[in-house]
């Protein structure tokens, strides 16, 4: 379109072209984007988003959840898993049941320790179901060395 047809041609000559002798029309004045947040903008940043700068806690890097997953079975359901994979150990206080292949990583101490004394094969257990099983008579035999 040609300089003569635009509708801002009067305005030319005539110093702030309707925009003020104050503001001037500048560009991007308080800059662009998230520009002036912890400076000019800080009331919208504190209003609308807050928490938006400075470190709340610790932070811990490219956490994947899969590094930290560990099956859990508690002390009272140990007995339902024994039918089917009961092995009786001559040399130990009892039957022995391995709780890895049912896909438990670890024995927590929630609920009554099994009525009979068993040995226990396990990656890790707790101190409060450790202590549960040994006073039921069983053993605790860690498959993995921690």
């Amino acid at each position: 379109m040609t300089t003569r047809l635009k509708n801002n041609r009067k305005k030319r000559g005539h110093i702030s072209a309707c925009h003020g002798r104050i503001g001037k029309h500048k560009k991007h004045p308080g800059g662009c984007g998230n520009a002036g947040g912890m400076h000019h903008h800080r009331i919208l940043f504190d209003k609308y988003h807050p928490r938006y700068f400075w470190k709340v806690g610790m932070c811990y890097f490219h956490k994947t959840m899969n590094k930290f997953h560990c099956p859990i079975v508690n002390v009272d359901h140990l007995f339902l898993l024994m039918s089917d994979s009961t092995k009786f150990a001559l040399e130990r206080k009892g039957p022995l049941l391995d709780v890895t292949p049912f896909g438990y990583f670890k024995v927590l101490g929630k609920g009554n320790a099994p009525p009979t004394p068993l040995v226990i094969k396990e990656n890790f257990f707790s101190k409060i179901a450790e202590k549960k099983i040994k006073e039921a008579g069983g053993q605790i035999f860690p498959s993995i060395n921690v």
